[in-house]
């Protein structure tokens, strides 16, 4: 099972996967796969989009590159753990690459995000459904349609590891496709929504034959068709979730939205009273520091109970009785109460502060200026000859730049689609500065 499971195969276009031959003892396949990440220009381009805080001018607040760098060490720490585990069922298994495996994933799993984080997807989203009975729209399928209407930086991550990024259409990054399996959180495509009222899934239509090819080739394809979760994929997804729960505080106490009474509560399930207390009263830490000494031994006391339940649990998860999530399955009430405690706070005060929604509502205008402009003018370009577009849609896709603008040639789904590649890729302040200039408020 885990020799499938561990595949180094990868993925170079569609009629050729074969497995990493070229290794050296320092750098195995899965190493590489790292490197890929890391080299990569999506990736270099999360150091300027939004965590929570879109625009923050506080440069000690998590952007997407500090999130996923801290996701990415919880992660690597997990998979050595887990590698050391799995070796009681096979004895080849290096815990080594299980750990690259892990981080490689959690370094990817928010590479398709778009900028102004959730906020910026949920535009997008509101965008597209809202002009759903546009002619622009109707021309395309209901499949198709809802990988617009709920659209998920998840599937977006895969598309661009597997398609986008490096070699266009070929593989993309050419990760290997255990690395691929581990990134996945939610094996179903966007058709799944309506039965779940949650835009969760993990691959567009336009990559739906390699999302099959790539559960075929790690045996994750159950009887019915339906596809089981990689089991690596619940310790690369239990760090986000450990992370960002807790990092989001801190960057709440850094700017001013909580203090320290807020977090007391959740500090006292997480760490224990006496930890908390004794924090607390200890005067030769600023209280920035007791909140960042509290938050590591959370997400430690936290990244431990994970384990012990993927290990608990191993027989349930590598079948198709699969849980939803490590975090649903915690035996710690007091672990449990503390994440809880900590979603209401965030939910509370930090996503209803005042500068944040005010922030959000100039990123609303700013994406919706983006796609107002450029689905319109693509087409504008499908219905007709370029030669015959306006000057002012002409211009809207000539700002896209060679590479990313819609190719005539292409079918309505995939010229959209790259509309939304290119929105998506953007950082905060580019796609402030293009919707200005949209606007005609650049110089």
């Amino acid at each position: 099972m885990w020799n499938k499971l561990l595949s180094k195969k990868r993925y170079n276009n569609k009629s050729e996967i074969e497995e990493d031959k070229y290794q050296e003892y320092y750098r195995s396949s899965f190493h590489k796969d790292y490197d890929r990440l890391i080299f990569s220009n999506s990736f270099r381009r999360l150091a300027k989009k939004t965590q929570v805080h879109p625009l923050s001018n506080n440069d000690h607040v998590h952007n997407r590159l500090t999130h996923s760098l801290e996701v990415a060490s919880v992660g690597r720490s997990l998979g050595l753990k887990a590698g050391e585990f799995l070796k009681k069922f096979d004895k080849d298994i290096n815990p080594y690459d299980v750990a690259y495996i892990i981080q490689t994933a959690c370094l990817a799993h928010d590479i398709g995000n778009p900028p102004f984080g959730h906020a910026g997807e949920e535009v997008i989203k509101e965008w597209f459904s809202k002009n759903k009975s546009k002619q622009f729209l109707k021309d395309l399928s209901t499949k198709k349609s809802n990988d617009f209407h709920h659209i998920d930086g998840n599937a977006q991550s895969f598309r661009i590891v597997s398609q986008l990024e490096n070699n266009l259409f070929a593989g993309g990054m050419n990760l290997t496709l255990a690395t691929l399996g581990t990134l996945i959180k939610y094996p179903y495509s966007s058709s799944n929504c309506e039965n779940t009222g949650k835009s969760k899934f993990n691959y567009f239509q336009s990559e739906k034959k390699f999302f099959k090819l790539l559960f075929k080739e790690l045996d994750l394809i159950n009887d019915d068709g339906t596809y089981r979760r990689h089991p690596l994929s619940f310790l690369m997804e239990v760090s986000d979730d450990i992370c960002y729960g807790l990092l989001d505080l801190q960057d709440a106490y850094e700017l001013k939205i909580v203090n320290l009474k807020d977090m007391k509560k959740i500090f006292n399930f997480l760490c224990g009273k006496t930890k908390t207390k004794e924090t607390y009263k200890n005067e030769k830490y600023s209280n920035i520091q007791k909140v960042s000494k509290l938050v590591a031994i959370s997400i430690n006391n936290l990244a431990v109970h994970a384990m012990e339940i993927f290990e608990k649990s191993y027989e349930t998860i590598i079948t198709d009785k699969q849980p939803k999530d490590l975090i649903s399955i915690f035996t710690n009430e007091e672990l449990k109460n503390g994440i809880a405690e900590a979603k209401k706070l965030g939910y509370n005060k930090i996503f209803n502060d005042k500068r944040k929604i005010e922030l959000e509502l100039g990123a609303y205008n700013i994406i919706e200026t983006l796609l107002n402009n450029l689905i319109r003018a693509t087409y504008k370009l499908y219905k007709t000859d370029e030669s015959q577009l306006s000057f002012r849609d002409k211009r809207a896709l000539e700002l896209m730049g060679k590479d990313n603008k819609p190719i005539k040639s292409d079918n309505l789904y995939k010229m959209y689609q790259r509309v939304v590649d290119y929105i998506v890729g953007m950082t905060d302040n580019h796609a402030k500065h293009v919707a200005n200039q949209l606007n005609g408020m650049g110089h």
